[in-house]
């Protein structure tokens, strides 16, 4: 038998409460995860620039001018603490003017700091972590451009396909050798149409080394940043059984509803 209305609006009510507590946990997790993130990050990227330009692709490296060398250094650098910067943009709160007009039909992305229910919360947080990867793959590619502009990387190879390989890389391991963390190393067929009938398919194949920041691979190498995804975990494991609390909830507060509507509207003839 359905319960009353009024007792499972009390109830949803405390779920909210429940729900806000978490989002609250939730965000001071992120918080000083993300601001760990970002400095792990940025020294991550430094050592994986480092093995390219020293191991990788060493006399490309060489081949530069020592003001080219540390204009290098400086941008990426300048990208690392961009791409930290920006961490810290998925869990403020979105500004919103007074002049905004809500169309509640469309859908906007979801904010970690939305409290008005559990299931808003779980879509935040779902946000934050595409949010992460994104910008992982943003200044993977940033640096390997950088690093291709400058001479190091091999310019043979066009930006898409650059960009195309890493992306690959990220999706399967086939043809991939063994690499230090947050570098892929791997062997891509480029093809030259001038040339494709003069030269061997083997004269084709090139070898690339480059940036591929891996959050598990970043995460690994500090251990107050894996302490820290473990308790976000624990607090999404939380918010995720509260979320389906939540639905059942909903689910039973329309069928009250239905019920009392259709004994409002019957009538025995």
């Amino acid at each position: 038998m359905v319960r009353a209305i009024e007792r499972i609006e009390k109830d949803i009510n405390s779920l909210k409460e429940e729900g806000l507590a978490i989002a609250e946990k939730l965000t001071t997790a992120y918080t000083s995860y993300l601001g760990n993130l970002g400095q792990v990050l940025q020294k991550q990227l430094i050592l994986g620039s480092y093995y390219i330009c020293t191991q990788g692709y060493a006399e490309e490296f060489l081949n530069l001018s020592l003001n080219q060398r540390e204009n290098l250094q400086q941008s990426i650098r300048k990208l690392g603490q961009k791409a930290s910067e920006n961490l810290m943009k998925y869990i403020e709160p979105p500004e919103i003017k007074q002049t905004d007009i809500i169309d509640e039909k469309t859908e906007k992305p979801a904010h970690l700091l939305d409290f008005s229910n559990p299931l808003n919360i779980i879509k935040g947080e779902r946000q934050v972590e595409k949010g992460i990867q994104e910008t992982l793959k943003k200044l993977s590619q940033e640096t390997n451009i950088l690093l291709q502009k400058s001479g190091v990387l091999p310019k043979k190879l066009p930006e898409p396909v650059l960009a195309a390989a890493t992306l690959a890389a990220s999706e399967s391991s086939n043809d991939m050798m063994p690499s230090p963390p947050n570098i892929v190393n791997l062997v891509i067929q480029v093809s030259n149409k001038e040339d494709e009938d003069d030269q061997e398919e083997e004269s084709n194949l090139t070898q690339i080394i480059a940036i591929h920041l891996r959050l598990g691979e970043i995460e690994f190498a500090d251990n107050m940043l894996s302490s820290q995804r473990k308790e976000i975990r624990n607090i999404v494991s939380q918010l995720h059984q509260l979320g389906r609390s939540y639905q059942k909830m909903q689910r039973e507060l329309k069928i009250a509803m239905a019920e009392a509507a259709w004994r409002s509207s019957w009538h025995e003839d």
